[in-house]
């Protein structure tokens, strides 16, 4: 397969009034390494063919059931040779078994699934497989994370000892899950969304970037999480206090009931030497401060910007980037991946940096951990 020709790529989920999938969508083409031929793009079967055409897929290829299109695809000679699930939580496992089971690489939203037995099937999956899994924790795409990451590996800011990261939303502040908002409505039910609301929507995006860029280990976590909306039965709000494996400590604070704050994910990193500053709504910049000295701030793709960074930036400084174009990096490393598999590769050789089911199941660790915490009035849980 030549490098120079698209991935052909499918998608479950993501059709009409379905925002991520219209994300996941633009972030395969920014690079045109893919180019999308199939769908299952909706649990409704109309929906899923309206949806199709709205899209343009060939109506033979837009299926009214992902099982469908597993077999359907798997036995073209053009099948598609990816997938992107990007449907609510519960539908994860079945989805993605379905197409590694027949050799078609996935590209998986997160969290992993929504029960723990659903992510131990799928960690068998995964491990019984040739095909690649790719977990979208996207913000680990963001040049200026690589950057941070690197400089925390290089020692720039020495032992770490505390780290700080918060996702504060306003979203669910009023019930709109009763209002007909689809987005709320799944992912208020823990049928669909799993064990934990808001620790399993953003919280596992926060404990991932501090896992990430700090290259920490969790030993154990407490966890007060709450419930303001009336009626939910899962957590909408979440502080949690995280003890990690080198002696550090750390805060995660998650919520979608913070009025004021649209999609504020923050990270701080603390070492003896000195610590670092990110936040995803100015994600071009990363604030560095070396103990005794004046605060640094590095640019993307600009002045003290390093080859971690630069490999994953597009355009010179000053011109913003931002949430697509670090969803598209890891779209465009997932390509990489794939063809480097199909070369013959070693899977693991081949994921790089790219987040895949070992983040998936520390993400469901750490969302269980919080739960059970929670329930036995914060008491400290070992991961």
């Amino acid at each position: 397969m030549s490098d120079s020709k698209r991935i052909r790529l499918g998608m479950v989920g993501g059709g009409a009034d379905a925002f991520i999938g219209g994300v996941h969508r633009i972030a395969s083409r920014i690079d045109d390494r893919f180019e999308l031929v199939a769908g299952a793009l909706s649990s409704t079967p109309e929906k899923a063919r309206k949806s199709g055409e709205a899209l343009g897929l060939d109506p033979a290829r837009s299926y009214a059931s992902f099982e469908e299109m597993a077999e359907a695809e798997a036995s073209r000679e053009d099948g598609i040779e990816a997938v992107s699930i990007v449907t609510p939580n519960h539908v994860h496992y079945p989805a993605a078994k379905a197409f590694l089971d027949r050799g078609i690489h996935v590209i998986c939203d997160k969290p992993l699934t929504s029960t723990w037995e659903d992510a131990e099937a799928m960690e068998k999956a995964v491990a019984g497989s040739k095909s690649l899994f790719i977990l979208t924790h996207n913000y680990t795409g963001y040049p200026m994370v690589r950057q941070a990451q690197a400089m925390v590996e290089a020692g720039d800011i020495g032992k770490i000892r505390l780290v700080q990261v918060e996702y504060p939303q306003d979203w669910l502040t009023d019930p709109v899950e009763t209002e007909g908002v689809k987005q709320a409505e799944w992912r208020t039910d823990p049928a669909r969304s799993g064990a934990g609301g808001a620790t399993g929507d953003i919280g596992t995006h926060a404990y991932n970037l501090a896992s990430f860029v700090s290259g920490l280990k969790t030993s154990e976590l407490l966890a007060d999480l709450q419930s303001f909306g009336a009626g939910r039965s899962l957590d909408d709000n979440g502080h949690v206090l995280l003890r990690f494996d080198n002696g550090a400590r750390g805060m995660l604070w998650c919520s979608q009931v913070a009025p004021g704050n649209e999609n504020g994910l923050k990270l701080r990193v603390y070492g003896d030497k000195g610590g670092l500053e990110w936040a995803q709504e100015d994600p071009n910049y990363l604030w560095f401060t070396p103990h005794g000295e004046a605060t640094r701030l590095i640019r993307r793709n600009g002045a003290g910007a390093i080859d971690a960074a630069n490999a994953v930036s597009r355009i010179p400084p000053g011109h913003p980037e931002g949430y697509l174009e670090g969803f598209a990096n890891i779209y465009t490393a997932a390509a990489d991946a794939i063809r480097a598999v199909q070369g013959g590769s070693d899977r693991e050789a081949a994921m790089g940096p790219l987040p895949g089911i070992a983040d998936g199941m520390e993400g469901m660790r750490f969302v269980l951990a919080c739960v059970e915490s929670s329930k036995n009035n914060a008491t400290w849980v070992k991961l």
